[in-house]
Formats: C-alpha cells, sequence, structure tokens
C-alpha cells in the first residue's frame, strides 16, 4: 500500500480518491473548495491545506483537475507541489490536458522526481466501480510503479513512454463528441421522418453507437442530464482535439462539427448538465439551418 496525495475532488476525483482509500491505501486529499474534501475524510483520508502540504512525505501526488491551467497552478502555483516534491517521489497526472501541457510540467519538475500521465475514459459510474480506462503514458520502470497504485481504480493500458497516455485520450475524446453528436442528429432525422421517438431509440442501440445511445438514453427520455461528465468538459476536450489537429496541420471535420454542436449547448446554458444535453439543441428548432 502507498501513501498518496490525491489533489482534485470533483465529479471523478471524489469516487476516484474513495476507491484508493477502500484498497488500503493512506491517501491525503486537496481540493481548492475545501469543503469537497468531507466526504473523504469521512472515509479516513486526511485533509491537506495546500498541495504542498498534501504531498509531503508521499510516494506520489495524483492530480485530476479541470484543464491545463488548473494542472499548472496545483503543480507550480503557490504552495504548489513542486515546491515540496522531492527526488523519489512521483507525480501522477490522471486529467485531459495533452501531451504538451503533459511534457511541459515533466520537464521542469524536481531533479528525481518522475512523471506519468494516465488520464482516464468513464464517467462517475466507472469512476465509483472501478471500471475506468486508464491510458498509461510512463517507462516501463515507472509504469511498475503505478501499476498497484492505479488498478483499484480501472483497467490499465500502457500505451506508450511520457505523453502517450494523454495523446491516447485526446484519440479516445474525438470519438466520444462525434457519437453524441451522430446520437443527437440520429434522433432529429427520426423526428423529421414521424418517427416514434422509442422506435427510433431501440433501432439505436443495434447500431455503431449503441453504448452511447443505451448510456444516455434515460436522460433522453426523462428530459434531464444530470451531469455524469459535464457538457463544459467535453466541450474543453474536443477543443483540444481540434486545436492539436490544426497545430499538426490535419482538418477533422467531424470533430470539429461536434464542437460546434457542444458549443451551442454551452451558449444555451447546458454547459453544467451532462454532455448528452447537447441533444436537446441538436433536435429542437435552434438545430436547424437553412437549405
Amino acid at each position: 500500500m502507498a501513501k498518496l496525495a490525491f489533489i482534485g475532488l470533483g465529479l471523478m476525483g471524489t469516487p476516484m480518491a474513495t476507491r484508493l482509500l477502500e484498497a488500503g491505501h493512506d491517501v491525503t486529499v486537496w481540493n481548492r473548495t475545501a469543503a469537497k474534501t468531507k466526504p473523504l475524510t469521512d472515509h479516513g483520508a486526511t485533509a491537506a491545506s495546500t498541495p504542498m502540504e498534501a504531498i509531503a512525505g508521499a510516494d506520489a501526488a495524483i492530480t485530476m483537475v479541470t484543464n491545463a491551467d488548473a494542472l499548472e497552478q496545483v503543480v507550480f502555483g503557490e504552495n504548489g507541489l513542486a515546491a515540496a516534491l522531492a527526488p523519489g517521489q512521483l507525480l501522477i497526472d490522471m486529467s485531459t490536458v495533452g501531451p504538451d501541457a503533459v511534457r511541459s510540467v515533466a520537464s521542469r519538475l524536481p531533479a528525481g522526481v518522475a512523471m506519468v500521465d494516465a488520464p482516464v475514459r468513464g464517467s462517475v459510474p466507472q469512476a465509483t466501480t472501478g471500471r475506468l480506462a486508464i491510458y498509461v503514458g510512463a517507462d516501463p520502470s515507472e509504469f511498475q510503479r503505478v501499476e498497484p497504485i492505479l488498478t483499484p481504480l480501472g483497467t490499465l493500458h500502457h500505451v506508450g513512454g511520457l505523453g502517450a497516455g494523454a495523446a491516447t485520450k485526446v484519440v479516445v475524446n474525438s470519438t466520444l463528441g462525434a457519437a453524441i453528436a451522430a446520437f443527437g442528429e440520429a434522433l432529429a432525422l427520426g423526428d423529421d421522418f414521424g418517427l416514434e421517438r422509442s422506435v427510433v431509440l431501440d433501432v439505436l442501440c443495434d447500431t455503431p453507437i449503441a453504448g452511447t445511445v443505451v448510456a444516455k438514453r434515460a436522460n433522453v427520455e426523462s428530459g434531464t442530464y444530470p451531469a455524469n461528465f459535464k457538457l463544459s468538459l467535453a466541450l474543453k476536450d474536443l477543443n483540444l482535439v481540434v486545436e492539436i489537429a490544426e497545430q499538426n496541420g490535419r482538418r477533422l471535420e467531424v470533430a470539429a462539427a461536434s464542437r460546434d454542436w457542444l458549443e451551442e449547448a454551452a451558449v444555451a446554458g447546458a454547459a453544467d448538465l451532462d454532455y448528452s444535453a447537447v441533444i436537446p439543441t441538436i433536435t429542437s428548432d435552434a438545430g436547424r439551418r437553412p437549405v
């Protein structure tokens, strides 16, 4: 069992830190909003007042934060992790920030501190039950160090060296946006044909986007979209996909179109809802375009 600092207790971070506690790890937690540490301290975690305090004496720090700016702040900001990281300690970033951000952080860590990128696929149900897919970018020796730590969270995929995990997550997220946009557009087309919504949903459960349909059907049928994965975060991820592609001179038109749908839904007020809340935007009159 390891002594861990867990930084970032959002929708995903809280169940992930809870599973690490339940697996027997000694966990110290920090969150920008201190009140969010209480569910973890109730489970036996220790709350720290700063990231720097959280890493003291730990084997590794795990960061699960919103974006690259947040990662920069918790590592290099005032009272950040870098101020206390020591040789032999490990930084495991499980956020979705892209490979450039990961390599930038790694290049500025104190000597003797290793970094691993291990972003995840899945949302709150998978984080709660330990069924996340974890894409790990690490040297073989560092992968051996993180494997016993992260195994309670899900299935590890060693996809390459530093930055490869972050790159793999960007690739995976390009399909997430496409699938939810395709789901919404299929429903919109069915509506235009006058088909029964329940019939269309049944049929879509036997198509290439079946996984998305099954996961989000209850939201569509109820017209409510409680956040398992916030639309604002999906939009951030699709922006990252498009930006990285453009930097490489690549046109990813499906990803760009999916990003545009999410952006439109966010402007309409769905940013804090589940990302499947893009579907009402697509199927409503707002989704019609002049021909």
